[in-house]
């Protein structure tokens, strides 16, 4: 496991979950000392799965503690208007859809976790795992066409 591809992309979770850059780094480091605190999971041959959690779960810790989670606007940088307009459909159909099924695709086609390691997170099998990500596609392709004005 390469652990600063592992790294940036648990950052990534921390911040799709918190929404804040500083919160995010904050947590993505406290889940990697927790992963190094604790020896016996990592040499279960589930590390990847035991960081997930451990991220998940001080997510889940850190919005129980603020009991909000402010939608922190991006910068736009210099994407064309067409990129733009894209990006702003997008975020809107994710904003629609269930929480689960947001995290579901960040996990498997953003930072392109496997298949057996996001099951055993959820304690589902892969076959039930396959039907809610084929469900939470077909989900944000409905969402993404009834946002297009084209």
């Amino acid at each position: 496991m390469d652990l600063e591809e592992q790294y940036d992309k648990i950052y990534r979770y921390c911040y799709f979950k918190t929404h804040s850059r500083e919160t995010a780094e904050d947590i993505t480091q406290e889940t990697f000392l927790k992963f190094f605190e604790s020896k016996e999971y990592r040499d279960r041959g589930r590390a990847l799965q035991y960081l997930y959690t451990i991220a998940r779960n001080l997510c889940t810790d850190e919005y129980r503690r603020i009991k909000t989670c402010p939608l922190d606007e991006e910068s736009q940088g210099s994407y064309s208007d067409n990129e733009m307009l894209r990006r702003s459909y997008l975020r809107a159909a994710l904003e629609k859809m269930d929480e689960s099924d947001r995290e579901l695709l960040l996990l498997r086609y953003v930072n392109e976790v496997p298949v057996n390691v996001i099951a055993g997170l959820y304690g589902i099998s892969r076959f039930a795992l396959h039907r809610r990500l084929s469900k939470a596609v077909k989900d944000l392709k409905d969402r993404l066409g009834e946002e297009d004005p084209r």
